[in-house]
């Protein structure tokens, strides 16, 4: 490792760099993956390995997805990152993480620069130890006891704690660095060193022969030599800034250097509208040029020498010289472990520094626009919310030709892209549209019962009554992929029940999607609530989405299990409504007509095979393996092309059997079967529960006990008796339309409809009561007599 400290006034680099490179230049090539090897060049004999920059610098990202396209990327760390609360000493779990996390992306082939703070603190440290250590030594010689009384530590002048630290806080880089394979190299600069052109190529030179050869560059200001900043020389362009703490360091070498992104970690979270901490204090996503006056900057930070006002104008000063910025939290436990990869992965962590503004509000702004526009919403009396899901209904229909044509784009566009399932979901038609419109129509109707509907009245004391009733949740967010009629069917449930809706679509369906939100707008309209269904347009992620605790009370997924499992896995304090899972069941017991069994099966597993609600495995009583309906069944699902996986126990009977299943619990989403044989109807039901997902089993039988007995103790959300799995749907069970299908057992169930999407409050209309009259010297006692609901007027 090098234990020199490099200067840009010292002598040339490539002679001192020199005795390093001949004997591990050679022995570090095996760590660079061969696609990120563009060329190999030669110098002193020695090769090294170069990999060009993925963009052209001079404009910064614009977009938080394209961080993930930084190539040079410059990481300082303030003084509240790397310091111990105490102020004496590293905080060396921290610093141990961001290590880890810079060798990550180093090792992906990106070049790595650190500024770092710390050697004040490192150094404090040091002498203070040493300080005690002697006057511990004389008071014992003197006194000739050996315990320690209380000793005044003397203030410590910063320039010689740095001093002190630098060399030990080098160190611990080195060690650190080495456990990843990876060579640090120390620069110490001060001011003068950005002012002397000469000094400056040199320092420029430097870093990019550092980079060059895979080495980590960790930059410091030389704080045991460092002059006072000159004044007034602060963002005079983007040539000048002057160097008076590390923030204005880090931009003065992202810009220099011409760095795709600066990170810089504080102990905060980045740059909020109000002070931090305080009530109505909101994290800033995105900080446009222009937008100071919206910030209200808080206190300094324990330690260092730069506010949140000197990392702004530092931060700005990068981004007009083309570096993006990312102002985040490097001191949260839960998060500092990987907040510096998830920035370069694009997720959305701290305020990210941007020239370019969106056309259109953000996810946030849209947040807030769904709370109150649901709100408004769920005033409107419930012949207003009919009429207005009866005029988007209206409005499927008339305006048919202008969404064929916008979806006819997006089926082009998707055309060898998607496969052939997805495909027929993403593909409208008149039918679909008339089906849709007719769905709607079912959920007006049911809409005049639901909001505001009392289900119990209990009068507590005399003058005393209390009520519940139904409520909206709040905001909902629907994550849907490529099927563009869940748009309106989502819309109209939310409309129906008061809820505030954010939609994010498969970007597959952009143009659908676009349109149907626009008429559903169009039909909020008419009674002023435009606002309460938002279409989320821009390049959030998914999982960024599922972040917004604040905004969001419910999150329904609709689509792959995949998808659902993702949402479930990223859904941070906010409820997931949904089923991870489709694994429906048929069971065929040994009283089965012959007449309903191939029907059935066909209907369920063939009619629409990538559905949730498809049938995956189908249990055969023992008594009708090698007889005429077994035949049936098995040529049946041979014309159809399904492809069948047996079952341990199927293909012990059978000399020559199908490909024996690798697991009894998948979900194959396609023409594809698992056949498996049961003794009786109680092992179907113990296979069920063991192997099933508890969304849709079925039971074939003409025994109507045996039936009954398999409805009341299979445990799933839905349960059929001679019945296609592919009933379980919302329109097809009445509801109108579903926003999903839920296999958790807390509120809804089965396909969510309108129901599903309402919780309860509490009404307690009193006259000056007070629970001390109800104690036991009190004067009133309770009642609790079950009220008549009144009956509401339904036209």
């Amino acid at each position: 490792m090098l234990s020199q400290v490099y200067h840009c006034g010292f002598q040339p680099f490539k002679q001192r760099l020199l005795p390093w490179v001949k004997c591990t230049a050679v022995s570090r090539l095996h760590r660079v993956q061969p696609s990120a090897i563009r060329h190999v060049r030669s110098w002193s004999n020695i090769p090294f390995i170069t990999v060009p920059l993925s963009r052209a610098h001079g404009k910064s990202f614009a977009h938080r997805s394209e961080l993930k396209h930084a190539k040079r990327i410059v990481v300082k760390l303030g003084s509240a990152v790397v310091t111990r609360g105490d102020e004496c000493g590293l905080a060396l779990g921290r610093l141990a993480s961001i290590v880890e996390q810079v060798s990550v992306l180093q090792n992906q082939g990106r070049e790595m620069m650190l500024v770092t703070s710390g050697a004040v603190a490192f150094g404090k440290q040091r002498l203070r130890h040493e300080i005690l250590l002697s006057q511990s030594v004389r008071q014992a010689l003197h006194s000739g006891q050996n315990q320690l009384k209380e000793m005044a530590i003397p203030v410590l002048e910063a320039r010689a704690c740095a001093a002190a630290g630098q060399s030990g806080l080098m160190a611990l880089y080195e060690a650190m660095f080495t456990q990843y394979s990876i060579c640090a190299a120390q620069i110490l600069v001060t001011n003068l060193d950005f002012h002397d052109e000469q000094k400056r190529r040199n320092l420029n030179g430097t870093l990019h022969e550092l980079l060059r050869m895979n080495i980590v560059p960790i930059i410091n200001t030389n704080d045991a030599v460092v002059p006072p900043a000159e004044p007034n020389s602060d963002l005079q362009g983007v040539n000048v800034i002057s160097v008076k703490d590390n923030d204005s360091l880090a931009a003065r070498l992202a810009v220099e250097m011409k760095t795709d992104l600066l990170i810089v970690l504080s102990d905060v979270e980045g740059l909020f509208d109000s002070p931090p901490g305080s009530d109505d204090a909101k994290l800033i996503d995105i900080f446009y040029p222009g937008d100071q006056q919206s910030v209200t900057f808080g206190t300094k930070s324990r330690v260092g020498m730069g506010g949140m006002e000197a990392k702004v104008k530092a931060a700005l000063w990068a981004l007009q010289g083309g570096t993006s910025v990312v102002i985040a939290n490097g001191t949260h436990p839960k998060v500092s472990g990987h907040v510096i990869t998830d920035i370069v992965e694009g997720k959305k962590v701290g305020t990210f520094f941007s020239e370019v503004k969106p056309a259109g509000p953000t996810v946030e702004q849209q947040g807030e626009m769904a709370r109150s526009g649901g709100r408004m919403l769920a005033t409107l009396e419930p012949e207003q919310r009919a009429e207005i899901i009866h005029h988007l209904a209206d409005l499927l229909t008339d305006q048919r030709d202008e969404i064929l044509l916008a979806n006819k784009k997006d089926m082009e566009e998707a055309e060898g892209r998607l496969a052939a399932p997805l495909l027929k979901r993403l593909s409208l038609s008149t039918s679909k549209l008339n089906s849709l419109a007719i769905g709607l129509r079912q959920i007006a109707s049911s809409s005049q019962d639901s909001v505001g509907r009392v289900l119990r009245r209990t009068r507590i004391a005399k003058n005393l009554e209390l009520e519940q009733v139904t409520v909206p949740i709040g905001v909902l967010l629907v994550i849907f992929e490529s099927r563009p009629d869940c748009l309106p069917q989502v819309a109209a449930l939310a409309i129906a029940s008061g809820n505030g809706l954010l939609l994010k679509g498969g970007k597959e369906a952009a143009h659908s999607n676009r349109i149907l939100h626009l008429l559903t707008q169009e039909a909020l309209s008419i009674h002023g609530v435009k606002e309460a269904v938002q279409l989320v347009n821009t390049r959030e992620e998914v999982e960024d989405l599922c972040r917004l605790d604040k905004m969001i009370d419910l999150i329904i997924p609709r689509g792959s299990s995949q998808l659902v499992r993702d949402i479930q896995k990223a859904a941070k304090g906010i409820p997931v409504m949904g089923h991870s899972e489709g694994i429906c069941h048929m069971y065929l017991d040994s009283e089965a007509s012959v007449d309903k069994v191939t029907r059935l099966v066909r209907d369920s597993k063939c009619e629409y095979p990538a559905a949730c609600n498809a049938l995956e495995t189908l249990l055969i009583h023992r008594d009708l393996l090698r007889t005429p309906l077994f035949d049936q069944i098995i040529d049946m699902l041979r014309v159809e092309q399904v492809k069948i996986h047996a079952g341990p126990k199927f293909a012990s009977y059978l000399t020559f059997s199908p490909s024996e299943v690798k697991s009894l619990r998948t979900e194959y989403g396609d023409l594809e079967l698992c056949i498996e044989v049961v003794d009786n109807v109680q092992e179907a039901i113990d296979h069920i529960h063991k192997y099933g997902s508890s969304h849709t089993d079925v039971i074939v039988t003409e025994n109507e006990k045996t039936a009954e007995f398999f409805l009341q103790h299979v445990d799933s959300a839905c349960v059929f008796w001679n019945a296609s799995t592919r009933f379980s749907d919302g329109y097809r069970f009445g509801l109108g339309a579903e926003v999903g299908i839920s296999t958790s057992r807390i509120h809804a169930r089965g396909p969510v409809g309108l129901e599903g999407l309402l919780t309860t409050k509490w009404l307690l209309r009193g006259q000056d009561h007070v629970v001390s009259d109800f104690s036991e010297h009190g004067s009133l006692k309770y009642l609790h007599e079950n009220l008549p609901i009144p009956q509401r007027n339904i036209n």
